[in-house]
């Protein structure tokens, strides 16, 4: 048993599974550079409303209620990729005959689907969900399955050794021949297949040649050749062009909510999942100050992303001033799933946060596909939140609190003081051997410092006991007054803390990244105060240079203690105390 899978109309149906709205309108493509754009394909509809193939593009806007659309060579590949992996839903031997028509070897498929009138429902089912209108045809060889789908409408099963009756009633030009053989046909008053199988095979031989021969075998039903397997490709991709530029957050949702239901259909159709999304943009040009969008669903914020997103600009233009070229954002998930309407929040809250900065004219997405999660839950194990809506959670609570206060920090190898980065929060490595290995390993480095520090007693060059002193770091660093004299600090003012330095050491100048914004420049000192006596004056520096003092009962605390002064603005703050 074969099944045929054909889409009729297709680069009209592969423009309207993108923009659902037309399925109830008349729509005509067109094709070619204008002024020599002509419709190249039309629904029903069109034609009853006086679209001709080959009418010019100006007469075709003048129809009433008629919608004209560009062929779009990239949304008609996504859609030939939607309906080969509707094929290998079914069946792991798929054939792509064409661009519109797929078959496949349903031999042992009845185990698992039932008759073949419910695998043709079940076809037709789901190629309405990817958003096609099919035709279906069932057959016990190929030619027979393809012609059948390609020349009845619905669903047409014709049982073994009944093709040449079942065929009989098709017009020639479904058949896949040559324009010359079907005009020579035509002009003998063939026209149906049942006339083309009654003509003597000898004399069609010497006229038409071995073509005829097989044209002949072909409507009776009486071909047989091998199905052509074609490799599957793990490549999801969905592409919508769009007719006028969008400036609006909603319009550009409602278009990824669309594709992202495509998307898992077509990975829940191959038992497969994705991890990873990647968004493209193509971007339209505009003027350096065009605002735009407006409000809090324009587009134009200047929010940063959250932590669930990463977003890489094209050549032409970086950063938040991109006018006109193309972004491309992603998205990675911390388990793989398809679920359309988690993936939806996720870019919304991401769109959100850092909206394009130009109105959009393309929008390409694409999943990375990967096996689906499965999990078992336990009787004993306590209830922990899905990572899915996790996953939502997080991005919210950054699009609350700002990307750069949200994720796992971890310390940074530099020379810069208490230098970290926020990474992006990991759940999956919650309770999984990924934290049993960072574990392991932190643990290896705290071994290494501690074997480098600490030598033993033959190796340490003055014998008995180590008196060790940690540094207790203040965060945030205490702002202080100093009284500099010679060069030297000679007296500390800080809240809790006042007194005279009876021993210091320093200073240690440390400095770096100053290509950036953020670069450093500070002198450090290791003191010693000793307290002073009597009530505390409290000082307390002010943005204008000047200081502030108050009297307070609080005791003053005398000790070792690290402080350092920047010297990009001459500030002076306590570090941390030693104990």
């Amino acid at each position: 048993m074969y099944a045929c899978i054909y889409v009729p109309r297709f680069p009209v149906q592969a423009i309207v599974r993108a923009e659902p709205a037309l399925r109830a309108k008349a729509v005509a493509v067109i094709d070619g550079t204008p002024p020599l754009c002509r419709v190249m394909a039309a629904n029903q509809k069109a034609f009853r409303a006086g679209v001709k193939l080959g009418l010019s593009k100006l007469a075709a806007a003048q129809l009433p209620d008629l919608m004209v659309r560009q062929r779009s060579l990239a949304q008609e590949a996504a859609a030939d990729a939607a309906l080969l992996d509707l094929g290998l839903a079914f069946s792991p031997r798929v054939e792509a005959i064409a661009p519109d028509t797929v078959t496949f070897d349903g031999s042992g498929l009845e185990q698992l689907f039932g008759a073949p009138e419910t695998i043709a429902r079940n076809l037709v089912r789901r190629a309405s969900a990817l958003g096609f209108k099919t035709q279906v045809g069932v057959a016990a060889n190929i030619d027979a399955a393809v012609h059948a789908a390609r020349g009845f409408r619905g669903i047409t099963v014709i049982p073994e050794d009944q093709e040449a009756e079942a065929l009989s009633t098709l017009p020639l030009e479904v058949l896949s021949a040559p324009p010359e053989s079907l005009e020579t046909l035509g002009r003998w008053g063939v026209r149906t297949f049942r006339a083309l199988a009654a003509l003597p095979t000898a004399q069609l031989s010497e006229r038409l040649g071995q073509e005829g021969v097989r044209l002949q075998a072909t409507a009776r039903g009486g071909t047989s050749r091998p199905l052509v397997p074609v490799e599957p490709a793990l490549k999801f991709e969905e592409v919508m062009e769009l007719e006028y530029p969008v400036t609006t957050l909603e319009p550009l949702t409602f278009i990824l909510g669309r594709m992202l239901d495509q998307l898992c259909q077509r990975l829940e159709g191959r038992a497969l999942a994705t991890n990873e999304l990647r968004l493209g943009l193509s971007l339209e040009s505009a003027a350096p100050d065009l605002q735009i969008g407006t409000g809090d669903s324009g587009l134009g914020s200047g929010a940063p992303p959250p932590p669930t997103a990463s977003r890489s600009p094209s050549p032409r233009g970086r950063g938040k001033g991109v006018r006109g070229g193309s972004q491309t954002r992603i998205l990675r998930l911390p388990v793989s799933m398809r679920n359309p309407k988690l993936l939806l929040k996720l870019w919304l809250l991401h769109l959100k946060a850092d909206p394009p900065p130009a109105p959009v004219l393309k929008v390409t997405l694409a999943a990375e596909p990967a096996k689906p999660r499965l999990a078992q839950g336990g009787l004993f194990l306590p209830l922990s939140p899905d990572p899915e809506k996790l996953e939502v959670t997080l991005a919210r609570i950054a699009g609350a609190v700002g990307v750069e206060h949200l994720g796992s920090p971890e310390l940074e190898d530099s020379h810069r003081p208490d230098a970290f980065r926020m990474n992006r929060f990991d759940s999956s490595a919650l309770g999984t051997g990924k934290r049993k290995t960072r574990i392991a390993n932190r643990e290896l480095r705290i071994a290494g410092l501690k074997s480098h520090f600490l030598f033993p007693d033959d190796r340490f060059p003055i014998r008995g006991s180590r008196n060790l002193m940690a540094l207790r770091v203040f965060r945030p660093p205490r702002p202080a007054v100093v009284e500099v004299k010679n060069g030297y600090p000679v007296r500390v003012y800080a809240p809790g803390i006042r007194g005279d330095v009876v021993a210091l050491s320093g200073p240690w100048r440390t400095s770096g990244c100053w290509w950036r914004d953020d670069s450093w420049a500070e002198d450090e000192w290791d003191v010693g105060i000793r307290s002073l006596a009597g009530p505390l004056s409290m000082v307390e520096p002010l943005e204008s240079g000047l200081v502030r003092s108050r009297t307070t009962d609080q005791k003053t605390t005398a000790g070792f203690y690290r402080i350092y002064r920047e010297l990009t603005n001459g500030n002076w703050f306590i570090r941390g105390v030693y104990d």
